[in-house]
C-alpha cells in the first residue's frame, strides 16, 4: 500500500513547538479580565451550530437509505434457485470487463 504525501501544506502538519515558544505565546496571548468573563458567559449559554442545506439533504438521505434492506431477498431467492436448476448464466464478456473496471479503479 503507498501513500501519496503530495500537496500537504505547513498548515496539515504537526510542528513541535519549544518550552520558550510556548510560554512567550501564553505570555502576549493573554486575555483580559473582561474578555474572561465574556468567554465564561458564552461558554455557560452553549454553543450553537447550525447545518448547512447541503448537510441537512444528506441526513434525509442516509435515513431514506437505512429503510431500505441491506440485501434483496428476492433476487437472492431467484439467483439460488438458478443455480439450483443450472439456469443461471454467466456472461464471461460482462464479467471480464467488470473485473477490468475493479482491477483499474484499484491500481490505476
Amino acid at each position: 500500500m503507498s501513500v501519496d504525501f503530495n500537496g500537504i501544506g505547513p498548515g496539515q502538519v504537526n510542528t513541535q513547538r519549544t518550552t520558550a515558544d510556548k510560554s512567550g505565546a501564553t505570555q502576549t496571548a493573554k486575555p483580559s479580565t473582561g474578555e474572561q468573563a465574556r468567554t465564561q458567559a458564552q461558554s455557560a449559554r452553549g454553543e450553537q451550530v447550525s447545518l448547512s442545506n447541503q448537510a441537512k439533504n444528506m441526513k434525509q438521505l442516509e435515513q431514506k437509505l437505512g429503510d431500505y434492506p441491506e440485501m434483496d431477498d428476492d433476487r437472492i431467492a431467484q439467483i439460488r434457485s438458478a443455480l439450483e436448476n443450472g439456469t443461471y448464466k454467466v456472461d464471461a464478456e460482462k464479467l471480464a470487463q467488470k473485473m477490468l473496471e475493479m482491477d483499474q479503479s484499484i491500481f490505476g
